[in-house]
């Protein structure tokens, strides 16, 4: 399999990228909304998000490190694709088997005979998963992101007319699990439609080690990861109730969104961008400095942002009913920070091939936030939330000394950084602290003070992105300029690429 097909820029697949997350995320985000206001209720959220938890903790496990096999993979064969394609149906058809069998202890254990069908749904979903993670690996290898947006709002697309339509007959939380069931078909037919049609046929076995050793350590990380996102909802479901769940869902939902929204497109398209760099036998550190300035640069202000927008946001947007959301979200959407400090920690390892360190201390992570989950729920919500934020800090004292010894900055290059991206999330979160001081507390703001807090805070980041030189403003100008030459211009950037 050859990479001589014509390839985008770094900027302009980021540019793809983040397109096409923001067209799934408003439409996730408005769906979210009219469900939550007036079809879903906190209990029924936390009835969905219970057996979403419980399934995902087992079907994280699915693209077994596939996706980072084909993306990093030196020179990926027809003979190696087919190699790859079998290990990931073989290993994901198993784990989709096991969280379908997996329905009945799960509603006996919290006690809810609804959660049997509406588990059974959402596993289902997964014998669908396999089939679309090839062809959308192959995508995102050739950097062919438009295909990749395509596949993303289309899965996006078929969640919310599910969702909403069911939701609107009254099916309660089971519209939301038959959307996460539409939303995996979709992703088959749209990833299948654009890399060209693919099936794991004839089975090929010969030359899986290297899919293995890969797949090994992406199940280890993957569990890991399952663990710390889906452990909050299944103990809160445990030890306190469904309503309780689905307010923390909705909190962490709602950061996950923003996160995902400002900066989660792009992980994809920086590992392959890094394979090159590899190949190249170039430096890593100064390329992912480059990285941490873009991820902190926008997403610490968007975090800070919705932290201090909490109260107003979740009244506005969800109503009365939710508002004991907004105390959480300020927690994590401050441990979101945390997270973000350092980019592609669990990516960049793997192509590194110091996969043995990252499980060590992927484990230990893993331990730390269960055990601060563990100890904070039977005190209330709002201490689960702020074990989150502890835990991120803890985070970041795991693996800033990883990422350092093994891409090769030094630590005053990095704190030099992210020391301008603190700046510029002062200076886009000030406008906001100043309407509070001098015209309504949070509790009491109405649209317009936050509109234009907000709208002046972002005035204010770019104009401190300027002013400090902030590599960020340099992407920024750089992918603008990238994406008006494609758009006005496609024959000749194509040319230039």
């Amino acid at each position: 399999m050859s990479d001589d097909t014509p390839q985008m820029s770094v900027r302009t697949a980021a540019a793809w990228a983040i397109g096409s997350q923001y067209a799934s995320f408003a439409l996730q985000f408005v769906t979210s909304v009219i469900l939550a206001r007036w079809f879903i209720s906190p209990a029924e959220l936390g009835l969905f998000s219970i057996s979403f938890a419980a399934v995902t903790i087992v079907a994280f496990l699915q693209d077994f490190g596939v996706t980072r096999y084909v993306n990093g993979e030196r020179e990926l064969t027809r003979e190696k694709l087919a190699t790859a394609f079998t290990v990931s149906v073989a290993f994901a058809w198993g784990i989709a088997l096991l969280a379908i069998a997996s329905a009945g202890p799960i509603a006996a254990f919290y006690g809810d005979a609804r959660l049997f069908g509406i588990t059974r749904i959402i596993a289902a979903s997964y014998l669908l998963v396999p089939l679309a993670i090839v062809p959308q690996a192959t995508c995102q290898r050739r950097m062919d992101y438009k295909s990749n947006t395509m596949i993303e709002v289309g899965s996006a697309v078929a969640n919310a007319a599910a969702a909403l339509s069911l939701a609107v007959m009254g099916y309660g939380a089971a519209a939301l699990a038959w959307g996460a069931f539409a939303q995996q078909a979709a992703r088959l037919v749209v990833s299948q439609l654009r890399a060209g049609p693919m099936i794991p046929w004839p089975l090929r076995i010969k030359g899986a080690e290297p899919v293995l050793k890969i797949g090994g350590t992406n199940s280890v990380i993957s569990t890991c990861y399952s663990i710390n996102s889906r452990a909050p909802e299944l103990v809160i479901g445990r030890l306190i109730d469904n309503a309780a769940v689905g307010l923390f869902t909705r909190a962490a939902g709602l950061a996950l969104q923003l996160r995902l929204l400002v900066a989660g497109a792009v992980t994809g398209v920086f590992y392959p961008a890094f394979r090159r760099v590899r190949d190249a036998g170039e430096p890593l550190g100064p390329p992912y400095l480059r990285v941490v300035a873009a991820y902190t640069g926008v997403t610490w202000p968007a975090m800070a942002g919705i932290a201090t927008l909490s109260y107003p946001l979740i009244m506005m947007l969800y109503g009365p009913m939710w508002i004991a959301t907004a105390p959480l979200l300020v927690w994590i959407a401050l441990a979101q920070m945390c997270y973000i400090a350092l980019p592609l920690y669990g990516d960049l390892p793997i192509l590194l091939e110091r996969m043995k360190g990252l499980i060590h201390r992927n484990i230990a992570d893993t331990a730390v936030s269960v055990t601060m989950i563990v100890l904070t729920a039977p005190f209330g919500l709002v201490w689960v939330a702020a074990g989150r934020f502890v835990h991120g800090l803890v985070f970041v004292a795991i693996y800033a000394p990883f990422m350092r010894g093994m891409l090769g900055f030094t630590w005053r290059e990095l704190l030099a950084v992210q020391a301008k991206s603190a700046i510029v999330t002062l200076a886009a979160v000030a406008p906001l602290l100043a309407s509070y001081a001098l015209v309504a507390g949070p509790a009491s703001a109405g649209f317009v003070q936050c509109a234009s807090g907000t709208l002046a805070g972002i005035a204010c980041w770019l104009g401190a992105l300027w002013a400090i030189r902030h590599p960020l403003f340099g992407e920024i100008a750089g992918m603008v300029g990238e994406l008006r030459a494609v758009l006005l211009h496609p024959r000749v950037a194509a040319a230039q690429r």
